[in-house]
């Protein structure tokens, strides 16, 4: 089990702020290509945290793990 967490404008894409996967993706890309495609999201621009540290695509998970998906900010 893996938990994904999800902040600003991908909240409200998936329409849930935290969901739950039984599955445990191999690496943060792999999570990523699964996310995009069970939401029809776009993740190329968006930064991954894993138990809140920073994460490569190639970094691998484990079952427990949170993960967060943080968009880009922008300012005005």
């Amino acid at each position: 089990m893996i938990t994904l967490l999800f902040f600003a404008h991908l909240q409200e894409a998936i329409g849930e702020e935290r969901v739950v996967l039984p599955n445990v993706p191999q690496t943060v890309n792999a999570l990523k290509k699964e996310v995009e495609k069970r939401y029809h999201i776009d993740l190329k621009q968006v930064m991954v945290a894993v138990n809140e540290e920073y994460a490569r695509d190639d970094q691998t998970l484990q079952p427990g793990d949170i993960v967060a998906f943080i968009p880009p900010v922008s300012g005005g």
